[in-house]
């Protein structure tokens, strides 16, 4: 009997170890279930999900060129078929239920590097009033530096009192 992928088989759990399950296919055949392809949810411990001797059906997901068997029982479950989501309802903060750029001369360039919308303020501040705050900020953290790092320097010869 040749192995292929992606068909199903029925086998016996021969082994367990704590990354996986081995199962015996047939003919002295045995492939390995990892840990991750035992169940659709998280598997701490093999032993809670399987049992030595346990007859389980597994889909060969792959084949290597040394003849290790890659199973699994997860995928051997169909799962439904989950409905297409419904569409979403337009915003109402964007008429026309589109992106900025969707829009006659949006352009999408209407953003900040924060992704939100950009609203300008209604107290706008002048380029002066702007370069003149950061010169002070900037003033400030200058003369706090200077303050704590003042002491650190050099060596032996530093401060003498």
């Amino acid at each position: 009997m040749s192995i292929e992928v992606g068909t199903k088989l029925e086998g016996k759990v021969t082994g367990i170890t704590h990354f996986g399950a081995f199962v015996d296919l047939s003919g002295g055949v045995t492939g390995l279930v990892h840990i991750s392809e035992i169940a659709d949810n998280y598997v701490k411990d093999v032993n809670d999900h399987l049992k030595i001797g346990d007859a389980v059906t597994v889909k060969v997901i792959n084949v290597d060129k040394d003849g290790k068997i890659g199973l699994s029982i997860k995928q051997t479950v169909d799962k439904p078929v989950e409905a297409a989501r419904p569409p979403r309802a337009p915003r109402p903060d964007r008429p026309s239920g589109g992106r900025d750029g969707d829009r006659p001369g949006g352009g999408g360039f209407n953003r900040d590097r924060g992704g939100r919308s950009f609203k300008p303020q209604a107290n706008k501040a002048t380029f002066e009033d702007k370069v003149s705050r950061f010169l002070k900020d900037s003033e400030e953290r200058i003369s706090s530096l200077k303050k704590n790092t003042e002491g650190k320097r050099g060596g032996r010869g530093a401060k003498r009192m």
